[in-house]
Parts: C-alpha cells; sequence; structure tokens
C-alpha cells in the first residue's frame, strides 16, 4: 500500500509518503543533503516494508514537492529540520517511530534522539559526522592541509575539489560519492527519477550548508545523554565522513552500535542494498 500526504510544517507544506501496511510499526527515513525522499531508493524502501515496517519518506524543505522558498528571506537550522521530522510524525498521527538518517539525515536524527527522545523508538544513523565536529571547517582543511583539532580525518580533498570547483563536474562528483559501487546506468536512472519527482533538474544548492548548520557546535557535549538504542553506519569509503568518523559517533553514545559496510560510498547504490538492509533490520528487529 502507498499513500501519499502534504504534512503542514508552520507556513510550509512537505510532501509525504508511507509504504507498507499502516498498523506495521512505522520506519521514518530521513533523507540526506539537498536531497527529497528519492534518496533512499525504492528498491530499499521495498525491503523495509517487505519485513514488516510502515515505511515514512518525505521531502526536506526546499526540496522535491515539499515548499521552496529563498533562503535569505525565510532562513532556517537544523532545529528546523528537526522540527519538520516531527511534523511528518504528526502528520501519520506516529506517536514513536524508528529513525533512520543518511548524511544530513543523520545529524537531524541526531537531534530528535536528543531532544525528542519519547517519539524514537531507535535510531540509525549513516554516514554522519557527529555533531560538535568542526565539519565545514574540516572541508576547508582538506584544501590546506591543516590538521583537525579533533584528530579525525577530513573529507577527501579530491572530493572537495571536485565538490568545491568552479565548474563541479556532476558526473565526477558522483562517482566518488557511489564509493566501489558506480554505475553510470543506475546513476542516470535515480537522477530521473529525482527530477521527475521534483519537477525540475537540480536542488544541488537547496540547503545553505554554514547557515543550516549554524549553532551546531555545541550540541556534540548533548550526545553522551542520547539513552534511545543506536546504530552508527559507517561507509568506509564515504569521501565526506570517512572513517574513523563513525566509530567517533558511536563512542560518544552510550551503548551504540558500529557497522562498517565495505565499499560503502556517501549514496545508496543497489550493491549496497542487501548489507544495508540486513544491518538496520538487525538493528530495527533487536
Amino acid at each position: 500500500m502507498i499513500e501519499e500526504r502534504i504534512v503542514r510544517a508552520g507556513a510550509l507544506e512537505l510532501w509525504t509518503e508511507r509504504r507498507g501496511d499502516p498498523d506495521d510499526p512505522v520506519l521514518l527515513l530521513i533523507a540526506g543533503d539537498t536531497a527529497s525522499a528519492t534518496g533512499w531508493p525504492e528498491p530499499l524502501v521495498q525491503r523495509f516494508t517487505d519485513a514488516g515496517y510502515s515505511v515514512i519518506r518525505y521531502d526536506h524543505r526546499d526540496t522535491g514537492r515539499s515548499t521552496w522558498r529563498e533562503f535569505a528571506a525565510h532562513p532556517y537550522t537544523f532545529d528546523d529540520l528537526a522540527a519538520d521530522a516531527v511534523s511528518v510524525l504528526d502528520g501519520w498521527g506516529a506517536g514513536a517511530a524508528h529513525v533512520a538518517g543518511f548524511g544530513m539525515g543523520g545529524g537531524i536524527a541526531q537531534l530528535l534522539a536528543m531532544d525528542h527522545p519519547t517519539r524514537l523508538r531507535t535510531v540509525t544513523l549513516s554516514n554522519c559526522f557527529a555533531l560538535g565536529v568542526d565539519f565545514f571547517g574540516n572541508w576547508r582543511r582538506a584544501l590546506t592541509g591543516e590538521p583537525t583539532p579533533d584528530g579525525l580525518p577530513t573529507p577527501d580533498r579530491r572530493f572537495v575539489e571536485l565538490a568545491l570547483g568552479s565548474a563541479p563536474s556532476g558526473d565526477a562528483v558522483r562517482r566518488a560519492l557511489a564509493g566501489d559501487f558506480y554505475d553510470e546506468a543506475e546513476v542516470d536512472a535515480a537522477l530521473r527519477i529525482a527530477e521527475r519527482h521534483a519537477g525540475q533538474s537540480d536542488t544541488r544548492a537547496a540547503h545553505p550548508h554554514s547557515q543550516v548548520r549554524a549553532g551546531l557546535d555545541h550540541r556534540g557535549r548533548d550526545l553522551p545523554a542520547i539513552t534511545i538504542p543506536t546504530l552508527v553506519i559507517q561507509g568506509l569509503r564515504d569521501p565526506i565522513n570517512p572513517p574513523p568518523h563513525g566509530r567517533h559517533l558511536a563512542g560518544l553514545i552510550p551503548g551504540a552500535r558500529l557497522a562498517e559496510i565495505p565499499g560503502l560510498g556517501h549514496s545508496l547504490p543497489a550493491a549496497v542494498h542487501d548489507a544495508y538492509a540486513t544491518v538496520v533490520l538487525g538493528h530495527l528487529g533487536g
């Protein structure tokens, strides 16, 4: 069963979708930076519904079919994006849910686990940095060679050069994000799906990075207070949050489990769906 619903979040309209049996436990999927709900591929979503979960995914503000507004006129932060996720749960009448966030979605999920613990049954933090890490300072350090204050690695320098270049090559960036599993036909198909869903071709600049993340530095000190059963997934070929970022994050949260997936970059190609679904479903069922 597939059902779409527009959820109100203040003045915004958020496009949402639920798949599976409405009576099954809810799994909320939070996509990464600039990604709509399609950042969670349908075949992977199907794995979760087949396993007995009612899966909700949604378009962040400024992506997909949700409300788009000029950031300068309507600025927002990670706290606002976390509030959007709560609004999605409210809109579907979900009191508490399993929550999985990828990339930026993992940062949002950390805030949910700290600030809205009664709404989470478990949390999965995938391919993300720990709140408190100087994320964008580390992008600069990747180019200068300056050491990081916490000893963690910067994003891959070649990736940063590709992503921040004056004329970034989308194909080269996508190859780097795919880790060991780049498939040109699969990537092209995913882009067409995202474009048909959104009705436009480019959401790359939708979330102004440093402004959205303003005020997050101090939240790292709150991570040890998380009591939600937590799984951290580390892509061993993630060019944005390379190892041991996942191990660092898991070490800050009492009882958190770490799953390291060989070859996984900063995307979810079909080649990793088996391994990815296995570790997530093991966590949800555990």
